[in-house]
């Protein structure tokens, strides 16, 4: 890729978009990380149907120079009818648009891979198991063809003569992935392009056709989890709406684009023309850029610490890590978007590292990423606040009684983190709450809906019963009554708020509220009543999305000028 880069500059060409390459990279680690989950599919079948159902077992031929030669070539063959089929079948166009995703051609579009290709690809290798190609030469001959096909994703590579007619090459492979209604669905072989010119998928690349790149239901987005699962979204929500049965199926079976004629009619698409595909590509500040090359070096380090440690680690343990990298990916996409500040990204990835170590027991790393969250929550809202006051559209108030709020949230950490502070801690939150209440009472009446405030009441009356009837202590009956009190209070005063703007800021910071309910529940019974199985995860994850939506909804709020004059209140 360097050199690649290198060739690039010297040709006066711009071959590399820093958060086109990032996600595309960052999209290959996703798909190498959630692959320590999915072995099963990928290696576990095909071992278990050549243990069963081989015609031939002759080990000693396949370990031979021959044998490797014909696995490696019907591997080659089974990728294509994979890959063709990938193009050709929605439900499998879902997983493989990931790798189409991207609108530049270089080497980090070679490492952009799906993460669910595994759930159906492992059928199309069955053939091999079933003529008794061993595990072993299965694994090794898949990773070379995998491994060629990494340098065929260039533009630096031109023509290449009677190579082109016999290989995948990159001038066959640009073809591949362009949208243009030329190349569309062309040249799916993977080492050999002669499968194509066999069955009639071959085209070759036209000078006076440029290649556009990406796919046409185009992702614009940096998001991780969004590229995986965009398809699956849209054939889910096709599939639906459509009256018929048989068409509800045959949305996965289609071929990709295709629709049900009422679902046609009633949602229309425009159709794709090439001239309108615009280049997906938001603005990034020099510190943005900064940020996303320094995260993209520690993620690939934690990713590699992963893996070097996936096999022998428990299920677990992986699956933890697992989801703070996934976190971790999710936020740096957000952050060279522009959808999160860099320091509410860097406040997501503390509470996800505070929220693992708790439950693995890191003390060390704990006591750093546990403050470190709130810490970087409170500069989040101290940055925000001044340029957006000097331009009149953030009331300082606001920002005060967040910051106070946010404080007292890092007070209760801290004392919770240390044995025998559990009334400080309880204080600290209780004032805590006592800040948002203010604070959210300052774009909305008073509870001004009823029905808010009595299913929150109904529903700390109920667990205070609970754990009154649990076993609560008595000297902490009192305290802990007029905690569930006032954060019920938060959560209702939360939705009044919501009732009254109805955005979605609004409704972050009320969803916010309710994760802060639902954290305190956990932490109460797993202490006062019974111990929970991973109560670590659930009480710190709850807490950490509580504070993040409720931090980014107030900042992202529209502020106005006065007070707001609400509706009349809510039977």
């Amino acid at each position: 890729m360097a050199l690649e880069w290198a060739v690039g500059r010297a040709r006066g060409r711009v071959v590399f978009r820093l958060a086109d390459a990032v996600s595309s990279v960052s999209l290959g680690m996703l798909s190498q990380t959630s692959a320590v989950f999915t072995v099963l599919l990928r290696v576990g079948l095909y071992t278990l149907a050549w243990q069963q159902l081989a015609l031939w077992r002759n080990d000693a031929f396949w370990l031979s120079a021959p044998g490797w030669l014909l696995a490696l070539l019907f591997y080659d063959f089974c990728y294509y009818w994979l890959h063709r089929m990938g193009h050709e079948v929605a439900v499998l166009w879902a997983a493989h648009a990931v790798h189409h995703q991207s609108q530049d051609y270089n080497l980090s579009t070679a490492l952009r891979q799906t993460s669910s290709g595994a759930l159906l690809g492992w059928l199309f290798y069955l053939p091999m198991a079933l003529v008794g190609v061993p595990p072993l030469v299965f694994v090794v001959v898949g990773l070379i063809d995998l491994l060629y096909q990494f340098w065929v994703h260039t533009e630096q590579v031109g023509r290449l003569g009677w190579f082109d007619r016999w290989f995948c090459s990159p001038s066959n492979h640009r073809a591949h992935h362009a949208v243009n209604d030329r190349y569309l669905d062309k040249n799916y072989g993977g080492i050999l392009i002669v499968w194509d010119r066999l069955f009639g998928t071959f085209v070759e690349e036209d000078d006076r056709e440029p290649c556009v790149y990406g796919t046409r239901g185009l992702l614009a987005s940096w998001d991780p989890l969004w590229a995986n699962v965009q398809v699956y979204a849209t054939l889910a929500r096709d599939s639906w709406h459509a009256r018929r049965w048989r068409d509800k199926l045959l949305v996965w079976l289609k071929p990709p684009g295709w629709r049900p004629a009422d679902v046609a009619a009633r949602f229309p698409k425009p159709a794709f023309e090439l001239a309108q595909m615009t280049l997906f590509n938001p603005a990034m500040t020099r510190a943005q850029r900064w940020f996303a090359g320094a995260q993209f070096v520690l993620l690939l380090a934690g990713v590699s610490v992963f893996l070097w440690h996936a096999d022998s680690a428990p299920l677990a343990d992986n699956l933890l890590w697992f989801a703070v990298l996934l976190v971790c990916q999710w936020a740096l996409g957000a952050a060279m978007q522009g959808r999160l500040t860099m320091l509410e990204a860097l406040m997501i990835e503390a509470g996800a590292l505070a929220t693992a170590s708790a439950a693995l027991g890191l003390a060390e790393w704990h006591y750093i990423a546990k403050p470190a969250a709130m810490i970087f929550a409170m500069a989040a809202v101290a940055v925000r606040t001044y340029p957006s006051r000097a331009e009149g559209n953030f009331r300082s108030h606001s920002s005060g009684w967040l910051l106070l709020a946010l404080l007292g949230s890092l007070a209760g950490d801290l004392f919770l983190m240390v044995a025998g502070f559990f009334i400080p801690g309880l204080v600290s939150f209780l004032l805590a709450h006592l800040c948002y209440i203010v604070l959210f009472r300052r774009d909305a009446p008073w509870f001004a809906h009823r029905g808010a405030l009595l299913a929150t009441l109904t529903l700390a009356g109920g667990m205070y019963a609970f754990l009154w009837q649990g076993g609560l202590p008595p000297e902490l009956r009192a305290p802990v009554a007029a905690y569930v009190l006032v954060i019920a209070l938060m959560a209702a005063q939360a939705w009044a708020r919501w009732q009254v703007l109805r955005d979605r800021p609004t409704l972050w910071v009320a969803l916010g509220a309710c994760c802060f309910m639902l954290s305190d529940s956990l932490l109460a019974i797993n202490r006062f009543v019974q111990p929970l199985p991973w109560s670590q995860v659930w009480v710190l994850s709850s807490y950490y999305a509580a504070q993040v939506l409720i931090v980014v909804g107030v900042l992202r709020a529209t502020a106005v000028s006065g007070p707001v004059v609400a509706p009349a209140a809510a039977a």
